[in-house]
């Protein structure tokens, strides 16, 4: 038998990275705008955001993105509340890349799942930070783990196929999302609503009517880690936004999101970022001096 290789077809292909950003804002954030000859996307993981692209304005709340063309002028505004913002800057010259000119969309289970997984792995590729505002170079980490650039490109590429296909088909793929992730939603947005509670794995999985290994499978599959780690994060992320918008002193904040005392509050925090609440606050303390300093460019997003 005379085997015939197949050459696949790669109709999306990303040429060049230029940054990844991972930003915390205080509320009062306002970047005045630029513009270049690289894609950029933009998604709000946290708050809301109001954005000019060219000449339209619009809001984004938690969960939706938007895509700024090469050449389009883009600026943004924080809208009350303190907002995290995914940024990926990226070369990629396919003509299906058209699709994405103007284009704002919700991000669904799967695309979330693929933004964290960029984020990740830049975090261990690059050694630039990924709230450094001013990176303009990507810097190779050492040591960073086997092919780290390789999985953000083919997470970024999966990403943009996935969107791509759901504009194609977008009552189907709205229909199958829903339906994947209704169990998740429910829980997420339980845990969520309850960040000023102590609560244990069995009680979440009583009041949601799901069984223990069921959950911590699904939270393991989409967030990659289990349930009672995620409702930490979801604590600290809590913590970092009333920090950054400065209303409260770290015991408020601890007594608050329901931590047994400020000592455990600050050990928890420090297990989650990597920094001691005080810690946190003066680099946010720093990057609004050096927003301000720097008027013209309050964020070098891409």
């Amino acid at each position: 038998m005379r085997y015939q290789p197949l050459i696949p077809r790669r109709p999306l292909l990303v040429r060049e990275i230029y940054t990844v950003h991972y930003f915390e804002y205080t509320g009062t954030c306002s970047f005045p705008g630029e513009q270049h000859d690289f894609w950029e996307l933009l998604y709000v993981d946290k708050g809301e955001i109001q954005v000019r692209a060219g000449e339209r304005t619009c809001r984004l709340r938690r969960g939706r993105l938007i895509f700024h063309a090469p050449g389009e002028f883009h600026a943004f505004s924080a809208v009350g509340t303190a907002p995290d913002l995914v940024v990926v800057s990226f070369r990629c010259d396919s003509p299906e890349m058209a699709c994405f000119r103007g284009l704002t969309a919700e991000a669904g289970e799967e695309e979330r799942a693929l933004l964290a997984r960029i984020v990740a792995e830049s975090g261990q590729a690059f050694s630039t930070p990924l709230n450094d505002p001013y990176a303009a170079v990507l810097e190779r980490r050492t040591g960073a783990p086997f092919g780290g650039e390789q999985l953000l490109c083919a997470a970024l590429e999966e990403l943009l196929i996935r969107l791509i296909r759901r504009e194609s088909s977008p009552g189907r793929t709205e229909d199958r999302i829903r339906e994947d992730s209704g169990t998740l939603e429910q829980v997420m947005d339980y845990l969520s609503a309850r960040l000023d509670r102590q609560l244990t794995l069995e009680r979440v999985c009583q009041d949601n009517l799901v069984g223990r290994s069921q959950l911590q499978k699904l939270f393991h599959t989409h967030t990659g880690g289990g349930v009672m780690e995620y409702f930490t994060g979801l604590k600290i992320q809590a913590a970092q936004r009333m920090i950054r918008e400065g209303r409260l002193n770290f015991t408020q904040i601890a007594a608050r999101l329901g931590f047994q005392s400020s000592h455990y509050f600050s050990r928890r925090f420090r297990q989650t970022t990597g920094m001691s609440p005080s810690e946190y606050a003066r680099s946010v303390k720093m990057l609004s001096e050096l927003s301000g300093a720097y008027p013209d460019d309050c964020a070098h997003i891409g």
